[in-house]
């Protein structure tokens, strides 16, 4: 942004009182004069005005903004350049009127006027717009798999690059510009070659949105599959399809898996979807890592880029080696405007404040919904989009007055009969209230940023109700893709309008960084021993001086972190937390080598930070004294050493039912006796609201056997965060068994958890987790959802609690064949036999299984030949408070059966019929 001081006299004017005129002395001392003010019969006199001495202005609807801009003062004189804002929804007692802006907060003022003046530029009509045939650029049979028999402007600059070579691209065009297919042709063009395609898109719903789009390449003989981590898929699947559409962090994994190797190098092309996400805090790290990766192998993969805000995507483009395409085009006009309100008195987002910011929100949506149009409002927080909502329903005549914002069905009830739907990630409805906003049944729609990107919902204004989420500012560039769902042409607009509400000592920060767009910043920085891993795991980086290299190739390095200091800490780090191992070689030379915790670590897509001090944690605690124990140590160091877990956000409803259940350790019968919740969160400590969601799964299963969506009035689906994570990070500890990584009884009751967390919907109990373990291999991971139900349930009737019959025929619902349901039959530990001495075991294990046997802290380890052996119990430390709890547990590769009190996980404790299973039905 320019800070130059300006040598012309200049006077530019945002307006919105028809009664307003240009001060004649300015106006004749000015060499620019220009300005913005509403359409409208009552600025018919000012336009009237304006044109009489020669003033140029620009119209547009819904104008909200008042501002001069200007080096002109009412008599003509030239000053310095001064901004003079006015307050677009001044409060019921509100302050004075905001003071003069100067200085650097003055340009910010003039560029955003600029940029409005600019794109207030006519748009060109339908039949002016030059398409071309999509046949004059692709194959004449691709037309079937296009979604439009011709390209528009910014398509037909893009597709013949795609089409000439495989060099890297990087297009950015406005959002609504049609960059998808961009991508398909890209995804095509790798297919005729022979190659497959994977599309990376940056969320879970935007897999949703391609996977319906890419529907009518599966009926024309094109396997695609849509991979993300909330749907697992058969590695054959995989290898067979000829289209992947995943999540950054679903394709990282596939990149970590040591068995589809041979899948990724038929990889010809990756486009990615929303390539500035490289500078996202959240997802930015995992994306570099990938284009790093691939880069390197340019000439077996091409990268296309495709975004819509990024200011430096030259120096994304060179970083990738790759050609920058670049439009302008949009078949829309779209407006954004900056209106401002009060400043907080207390400088904190009060109340006060939020109740202000919802009414501007109200009035806007209305101003836009009385002319026939469709308005999405975005709000920071869930309670934010549930308050707005009933705002904007008691704006149309509903009765809201006294609702509970938490009373989720209400809400639910009263914003519907309003024509108002709501959208966040674990709303019970917010696929109804997205059907509905598509098919024009409601016209406003509150939501979180879960629509903000890719997303083509018919709205023609967006307001920003929000410009912080929590303390921290919100990225202009979710705020650019949020500006983007406004005027899109595919679902009948042709012009649209965004709002961001700001006050009046944040609007000047907002104008400069919305001039001057989005630049992206490496964020590998945040996570580097992850990704340092996950290399060395998949065998890319086998020394030190490898490492250097691979960090040479990062988009970090290439803007300038050039210092090897932070790569030798991370590679340290790991070393010293047992992931690496290092060894010295010859001149010099470091090598690197996965442990096997590394290894497993990495393909968990575990972060290391977190995960070693989970671990550190119990081995800091003595051994527990029975299965209860145990899982509440498990389930605080979850949710106190998880960052996601230990800063979860509830609701104020889900916070009073959470803090009831967690003061009856999550026993869900006690509460019927206890229905008043405390006043305070007094005594709360972080996580403590996550560990009452982990005991609701371990002690009351039955509650989430619900056909409403419902878990104790809470929706379930706001529960999902929490209980996917706690489960991710179970798992891994309890695939640690076989390795002897973490104590015998944390693998254990951690794989048990995981599993009674994966399918909490079937209501399993303590030890259910080896029979689900069981059921989810028989179904395979495509069919699990459907066929593990099944299976449990036809279990559970024939008393058969856990996978130890002695049949060989495959169950009914069995998903492999019945060579493969054999192989799984090898892999559990049944058949183990334990007859505790005094002083040893006797254990009758599988040929190759893992025997820990242990005495307090003290384990030792072995691998079984197959034969009954008698093996003697370690000595315990004689400073060990758990001393003499002992006990042994076979490991195989995903089952597991223990002794002790950890006999309460080898069978849900059900009479077991064996051979009954496969009669199942």
């Amino acid at each position: 942004m320019a800070t130059e001081p300006e040598e012309r006299g200049l006077l530019w004017c945002k307006v919105t009182d028809p009664a307003w005129r240009p001060p004649e002395g300015a106006v004749s001392g000015a060499d620019d004069v220009r300005v913005i003010l509403p359409e409208g019969p009552a600025f018919d006199g000012l336009r009237t005005h304006l044109a009489d001495r020669g003033v140029p202005f620009r119209c547009v609807r819904h104008w909200m903004e008042s501002e001069q801009v200007g080096t002109v003062a009412d008599f003509g004189t030239l000053t310095g350049l001064v901004a003079h804002p006015a307050l677009t929804f001044p409060a019921v007692g509100s302050p004075m009127p905001p003071a003069p802006v100067a200085g650097p907060g003055a340009y910010a003022a003039r560029d955003a006027f600029e940029a409005q003046w600019d794109a207030l530029e006519d748009i060109p009509a339908a039949e002016d717009t030059p398409y071309v045939p999509v046949t004059d650029l692709v194959p004449e049979d691709w037309i079937r798999m296009l979604p439009h028999p011709t390209f528009n402007p910014a398509q037909v600059d893009a597709v013949p690059a795609v089409m000439e070579s495989d060099d890297h691209l990087v297009v950015v065009a406005p959002t609504g510009a049609g960059k998808t297919p961009i991508g398909m042709v890209a995804a095509l063009r790798a297919h005729a070659r022979g190659r497959k395609a994977a599309w990376l898109v940056p969320q879970r719903s935007l897999t949703d949105e391609l996977d319906r789009e890419l529907e009518n390449w599966r009926r024309h003989g094109l396997e695609v599959v849509r991979l993300t981590g909330e749907y697992a898929v058969d590695t054959q699947l995989i290898r067979e399809a000829h289209v992947w559409v995943a999540t950054t962090e679903k394709f990282e994994a596939i990149c970590r898996n040591g068995s589809l190797g041979g899948a990724l190098a038929e990889v010809g092309c990756l486009i990615v979807d929303e390539i500035h996400l490289l500078g996202d805090p959240a997802r930015g790290a995992v994306l570099e890592a990938v284009l790093t990766r691939v880069r390197e192998d340019s000439a077996q993969t091409r990268i296309v880029g495709l975004s819509a805000t990024v200011a430096n995507a030259d120096e994304v483009a060179d970083w990738l080696g790759a050609r920058l395409i670049r439009t302008s085009w949009r078949p829309t006009r779209l407006t954004w405007q900056i209106p401002m309100l009060p400043a907080s008195r207390d400088g904190e987002w009060s109340t006060r404040a939020a109740t202000t910011r919802t009414a501007a929100a109200v009035r806007l949506a209305r101003a836009v919904t009385d002319e026939g149009g469709s308005a999405l409002v975005f709000c920071s927080s869930k309670r934010g989009v549930r308050a707005t909502a009933l705002a904007l329903a008691a704006d149309r005549g509903v009765p809201t007055r006294g609702v509970d914002a938490d009373d989720t069905e209400l809400v639910q009830r009263l914003c519907a009969s309003a024509g108002v739907g709501l959208h966040y990630r674990d709303w019970p409805f917010k696929r109804e209230a997205e059907r509905a906003f598509r098919a024009r049944e409601t016209d406003v729609l509150v939501a979180t940023s879960t629509v903000a990107a890719g997303v083509n919902l018919p709205a023609r204004a967006v307001i920003v109700r929000d410009v912080r989420l929590g303390q921290a500012r919100i990225e202009v560039s979710m705020v650019q893709q949020m500006f983007g769902r406004a005027g899109r042409v595919g679902a009948g607009e042709r012009e649209g309008w965004a709002f961001l509400l700001a006050d009046e000592t944040e609007r000047p920060q907002w104008q400069a960084r919305l001039t001057a767009g989005y630049t992206v910043r490496s964020r590998i920085g945040d996570r580097l021993p992850d990704h340092v891993l996950a290399e060395v795991v998949q065998g890319r980086v086998s020394s030190l001086e490898e490492a250097e290299d691979w960090w040479t190739g990062t988009f970090a390095f290439h803007q300038g972190h050039d210092s090897v200091e932070p790569l030798h800490d991370a590679v340290l780090y790991l070393a010293e937390t047992g992931f690496l191992r290092t060894a010295p070689g010859p001149q010099g030379t470091e090598f690197l080598e996965a442990t096997e915790l590394g290894t497993l670590t990495s393909r968990f897509m575990v972060d290391s930070v977190p995960a070693y001090e989970l671990a550190e944690g119990m081995r800091e605690r003595p051994v527990p004294e029975d299965p209860g124990h145990a899982e509440q140590l498990l389930m605080t160091l979850l949710t106190t050493r998880l960052p996601e877990l230990a800063e979860a956000v509830f609701s104020d409803r889900t916070r009073a039912t959470l803090r009831r259940v967690l003061s009856h350790d999550g026993r869900a019968e006690r509460l019927e006796h206890d229905r008043e919740p405390p006043d305070r969160d007094e005594g709360l400590r972080p996580g403590d609201l996550a560990r009452a969601v982990l005991l609701l799964v371990a002690n009351s299963p039955q509650a989430f056997v619900t056909r409403g969506g419902y878990v104790l009035g809470i929706p379930a689906d706001s529960l999902t965060g929490i209980l996917d994570e706690a489960q991710r990070y179970l798992a891994w500890l309890g695939a640690q068994g076989e390795l002897g990584t973490v104590h015998p009884w944390a693998a254990v009751v951690a794989a048990d958890l995981a599993e009674r967390i994966r399918w909490r919907t079937l209501g399993p109990g303590r030890g259910a987790g080896r029979l689900l373990w069981m059921c989810g291999r028989m179904a395979t991971p495509q069919l699990a959802y459907r066929l593990v139900p099944r299976m449990w349930r036809a279990a559970l009737d024939r008393g058969v609690g856990a996978p130890d019959w002695t049949g060989t025929t495959p169950p009914r619902d069995s998903a492999l064949s019945p060579e493969r349901y054999r192989a799984l039959l090898k892999q559990r530990a049944t058949g183990t036999v334990f007859a505790p001495h005094s002083c040893s075991v006797r254990v009758d294990a599988p040929n190759g299984a893992t025997i820990c046997l242990w005495n307090g802290a003290t384990t030792a380890r072995y691998v079984s030949d197959g034969t009954p052996t008698r093996l003697d119990y370690p000595p315990a430390a004689s400073d060990d408070p758990s001393s003499g709890r002992r006990g042994a547990a076979v490991f195989t590769r995903g089952d597991r059966f223990a002794a002790g009190w950890l006999e309460a996980y080898n069978t849900t404790g059900m009479p077991e019929k064996p051979d009954e299973l496969r009669h199942a039905q």
